[in-house]
């Protein structure tokens, strides 16, 4: 793994909701921390209501996580566009977060419950 990123389990009950609903709770989240940037959650795949995410045409690639697909959260109030991401095959160096979304904090609301 590169030295400026670090992943562990996150400790304790994580949420996100959007537009007022829960999209998911955790307790198995990890926690990714690159470099000087704020810490950012992911969650299992499995505890999150996928039928909310659609799939976007927007994508990223990052020299020491590969490349990022992103979704979009169907809420009552409308689609949040690109609130979510993933790195469906990671590089070797951060294989822990194969089948993990994480969340646009500006979008939605992650927080430790």
């Amino acid at each position: 793994m590169p030295d400026h990123i670090s992943i562990r389990p996150a400790t304790g009950t994580w949420v996100v909701r959007a537009g007022g609903a829960v999209l998911g709770e955790t307790s198995a989240a990890l926690e990714l921390t690159e470099g000087d940037y704020p810490p950012v959650i992911y969650f299992p795949r499995n505890d999150i209501a996928t039928a909310f995410l659609e799939p976007s045409d927007t994508i990223s690639t990052c020299p020491f996580k590969g490349k990022a697909t992103y979704y979009g959260i169907a809420a009552k109030s409308g689609l949040i566009k690109d609130a979510v991401w993933s790195y469906e095959d990671p590089l070797d160096a951060v294989a822990a977060i194969k089948g993990y979304l994480a969340f646009y904090t500006s979008k939605v609301a992650v927080e430790e419950v």
